[in-house]
């Protein structure tokens, strides 16, 4: 081989080594744009689904400073956040076993109790926080809250909740104001079931249920054993001095 062919190879190696570094620089930058791509609409899509909206039009029951929940007895000692989903057939369960207590525990204005309707398992969460919602305005909240659970179907989202249906329920409950009817055709809380949704993961709610007294997270192994659950109660009544 001559000086010249060996020249030759030498540049031609060198000029397909080059054009290899480019292509696998430029598929490198494709792929680093494609990442920072994918965390910039992430980063957009989590700030818009978490913002919160003041000029949401919320239940009569409500205080924003008690997380946009549905609340009775505000200046009960003991304060119990209950987050639930309609949806939820631990919620379900959950409200099988202590519905009798915790509603009797409201009526006889032992507990401050801080409802929020959450709606993470879908559109029929949400059409169903809102109508719970709704009853609320009609004072019939614990009644729907039981009915929901009551009727829940055996599948998620499966077409079961609509307005119509919502509507019906709320009759069946005694609900006989057509401003129910039109809250929950008009959508009239949806907003506000955003802003419950958005304040739970505020403070890392990541399950339903999830109950809390005065502040305090309760095992989840104790929802469905009574004797522990209303021991947590019982323990929270003697330290605020309830009877």
């Amino acid at each position: 081989m001559t000086e010249n062919s060996e020249r030759g190879d030498v540049m031609a190696k060198k000029e397909k080594k080059s054009k290899l570094d480019a292509k696998d620089n430029g598929t490198r930058n494709i792929v680093i744009g494609m990442i920072i791509l994918v965390i910039v609409v992430g980063a957009i899509t989590a700030i818009t689904k978490n913002r919160t909206n003041s000029h949401a039009t919320a239940p009569s029951a409500v205080a924003t400073s008690d997380g946009y929940g549905i609340e009775f007895n505000k200046s009960a000692p003991v304060k119990v956040d209950f987050y639930e989903d309609f949806q939820c057939p631990h919620c379900r369960d959950f409200e099988v076993v202590n519905n009798t207590y915790i509603n009797g525990l409201v009526t006889a204005g032992k507990i401050h109790a801080v409802y929020h309707p959450m709606s993470f398992i879908g559109p029929e969460s949400i059409l169903t926080a809102a109508a719970s919602a709704c009853a609320s305005d009609q004072g019939k909240f614990l009644e729907m809250h039981k009915a929901l659970y009551q009727n829940q179907p055996a599948t998620e989202n499966d077409g079961t909740w609509t307005n119509a249906k919502l509507v019906q329920l709320g009759q069946s409950l005694g609900i006989t104001s057509s401003a129910y009817d039109n809250c929950v055709n008009k959508g009239q809380y949806i907003n506000w079931v955003n802003n419950v949704e958005n304040y739970a993961g505020s403070q890392n709610i990541n399950s339903t249920p999830t109950v809390l007294i005065n502040g305090k997270t309760l095992p989840q192994g104790d929802y469905l054993d009574p004797v522990a659950f209303q021991a947590a109660f019982n323990a929270a009544f003697k330290a605020s001095g309830v009877k």
